[in-house]
């Protein structure tokens, strides 16, 4: 009895080390790491069954033992075996860690990719054990992200989204902003925006989460080293585009938010209109007033590059100008499109209908009713390329809104992006320095060869983009 006991505590700690973990997909780019969840103490054991619980506690422990050792050297069938018979009647261990569930995990994974037409059915399990682990281990914010994690990405159908964001809520409410798992910042991005879309959830809960996940998102840029910034580099180029949605939601964001959002692209072309209205009207609906510095400097550039004379044309555009820059976008919208409606200058028209879908894709982030005006310019003015330009613009864009930020599903959206572009020089030749900018930039993130093969296309095939962009493409490669 002796040499067994001393035989199990040698090998637990010499065990403990190599606890595997479950991990969601690659094409995310915010896989979980391989880390063990935190222990609780010694006065806080779990409340489920225990080796001390068992009918026989040598056995349970001695077994626990063995399947370890047989997962350490992946004899997975074997140690599978075992497994179960400690899940049966001791799943907490010895109180202190969540193992058993864990383990239990990557059995199922295994499983999966091994028969991969049982997936659903080892998903359901996988959730289960999951589940279990947090009603076990209660405090533990790790298994409450990793559960939503892979009901998300991995196992879809085993929840619903409003409870995976439940999940991503509690992990946070236990973690707190500082020591939030990286990995629930996209996903819980995506979810907060629908729950306040839907009413589900007040300003002031999205309020809360959305600056914990930016806080959070800033402090892992700071902290990262070497090859960790990968990963928070995939979500900063996901999660604040994402959370964008709420620059909608008057007063949600504060001054500063908007500077950083939109000062940059001001000074990048100080004196182009677009470049200024956009970011003086966005200062203003956030609250900026005079003797903030860069609010004073663009309503002077402003003045000096935009303000419209008041004979300068139909009354609703100077009206159209004055709701834009007080940041009543509704009112714009409405001024703008009476202005392009009252003009039978095809030029003019066109420009018109081009304010409209600028406001709509920068002050309202609708990019359908963006496109629809986009199109409806483009048929008043034909000789104009800036139409297919913004249009480029919504589908690059659409990354985040169409998959997780990156892998296929977001990187396809660059094809039609790029067919948008060459459309708009192949109109306007003046556009062609600027379109060829974009075409650069974002062929680099086409899908793969290796992404297309692994779904049956080649390269020059058609391919359907599907989310709101419902375009037929042609498939390219960087």
């Amino acid at each position: 009895m002796t040499q067994r006991i001393l035989l199990y505590v040698f090998l637990l700690f010499l065990g403990f080390a190599c606890t595997p973990k479950a991990a969601g997909p690659a094409t995310t780019g915010t896989t979980p790491p391989k880390t063990t969840a935190p222990k609780p103490t010694d006065e806080n054991l779990s409340p489920c069954p225990k080796f001390s619980d068992a009918p026989n506690p040598d056995d349970a422990s001695d077994n626990y033992v063995i399947y370890r050792q047989l997962l350490k050297g992946k004899d997975m069938k074997a140690a599978m075996k075992s497994w179960r018979k400690v899940y049966a009647v001791s799943p907490a261990a010895d109180g202190k860690r969540a193992t058993v569930y864990t383990d239990g995990i990557a059995f199922y994974n295994d499983l999966i990719k091994n028969t991969p037409a049982k997936k659903e059915a080892y998903g359901d399990t996988i959730v289960m054990l999951y589940q279990q682990a947090r009603d076990c281990y209660p405090g533990d914010g790790y298994m409450a992200a990793i559960q939503g994690f892979d009901s998300y990405y991995t196992y879809k159908g085993t929840a619903t989204d409003d409870e995976i964001y439940a999940l991503f809520k509690e992990s946070l409410e236990i973690d707190g902003e500082d020591k939030l798992n990286y990995f629930v910042i996209n996903p819980m991005s995506k979810l907060v925006v629908e729950q306040h879309r839907e009413g589900k959830i007040d300003v002031a809960e999205a309020k809360m989460v959305a600056s914990a996940l930016n806080n959070r998102l800033a402090k892992g840029l700071k902290e990262c080293k070497a090859s960790e910034c990968e990963a928070w580099t995939t979500i900063k180029n996901y999660a604040p585009e994402t959370l964008r949605y709420f620059e909608t939601v008057q007063g949600f964001y504060d001054c500063r938010y908007f500077i950083d959002q939109y000062y940059a692209d001001y000074k990048a072309d100080p004196t182009n209109c677009d470049a200024i209205l956009t970011a003086y009207s966005r200062l203003r609906y956030g609250g900026c007033v005079e003797g903030t510095a860069e609010f004073d400097e663009l309503k002077n550039a402003y003045n000096t590059n935009c303000r419209q004379p008041t004979n300068s044309g139909p009354s609703e555009l100077k009206q159209a100008f004055d709701c834009l820059e007080a940041g009543d976008y509704d009112c714009a919208i409405e001024k703008f499109t009476a202005a392009a409606e009252g003009t039978d200058d095809a030029e003019k028209k066109g420009r018109y209908y081009m304010y409209v879908a600028k406001v709509y894709y920068s002050h309202k982030r609708s990019f359908s009713q963006a496109r629809n005006f986009a199109r409806k310019a483009a048929s008043a003015d034909p000789s104009s390329g800036e139409p297919y330009m913004l249009i480029g613009t919504l589908y690059a864009s659409s990354g985040p809104l169409c998959g997780p930020g990156t892998g296929f599903d977001s990187q396809v959206v660059t094809w039609p992006a790029i067919d948008q572009w060459q459309r708009a020089k192949s109109i306007d030749g003046s556009l062609s320095g600027k379109a060829n900018a974009l075409i650069n930039r974002y062929t680099q993130y086409m899908p793969s060869k290796s992404d297309i093969f692994q779904r049956g296309i080649s390269v020059g095939d058609r391919f359907t983009v599907g989310c709101w962009i419902q375009e037929s493409t042609r498939v390219r490669t960087p």
